[in-house]
């Protein structure tokens, strides 16, 4: 079904486990704000709303998208993380930019995840205009921060069941 019919964020359909005691990490690019803002909010509520609690959530800013990859690396470094949540927003411009952007940070998340073998959560909204991302940040659409958190809760109880 066309994503321009339904909310993406339903998960009604589905029986999503406790967040509690799981450790979060949330990376967000500061660029584009008034997106990447709605989509921590999203993010941050999915998991409160599954269990999860606010001491076992942190949240690190980077620039941009592209510095999620350095961020999420950062954040499993540590160690004391059980998935990463990257957050972030390219919107199409007129020159090739948005396709070197968009395609190393798929790339990069998918990379950081691994190295470390954890869950690292790609909710980068790659949209033709602003409209569209508003639409998939709290929108119409729903929430890509909130989807984001939803599978960081069930990739963090898959990678824990091995």
């Amino acid at each position: 079904m066309s994503s321009s019919l339904k909310n993406l964020s339903d998960f009604s359909h589905l029986q999503v486990k406790s967040a509690k005691g799981i450790k979060f990490a949330i990376v967000v690019a500061q660029w584009n704000a008034e997106i990447t803002g709605a989509l921590l909010s999203g993010a941050v509520d999915g998991l409160l709303n599954h269990g999860a609690l606010e001491e076992d959530i942190q949240v690190m800013e980077v620039p941009g998208s592209y510095e999620l990859i350095s961020g999420a690396d950062i954040a499993l470094r540590n160690k004391q993380f059980d998935a990463i949540i990257c957050l972030g927003c390219v919107i199409q411009g007129e020159t090739r930019h948005f396709d070197f952007i968009c395609d190393a940070v798929a790339n990069g998340i998918a990379n950081v995840g691994l190295k470390y073998n954890k869950p690292v959560v790609f909710g980068v909204l790659t949209t033709d205009n602003m409209q569209q991302a508003l639409d998939r940040a709290g929108g119409k659409h729903g929430n890509k921060g909130e989807e984001a958190a939803i599978t960081a809760i069930q990739m963090s109880h898959l990678s824990k069941s091995f």
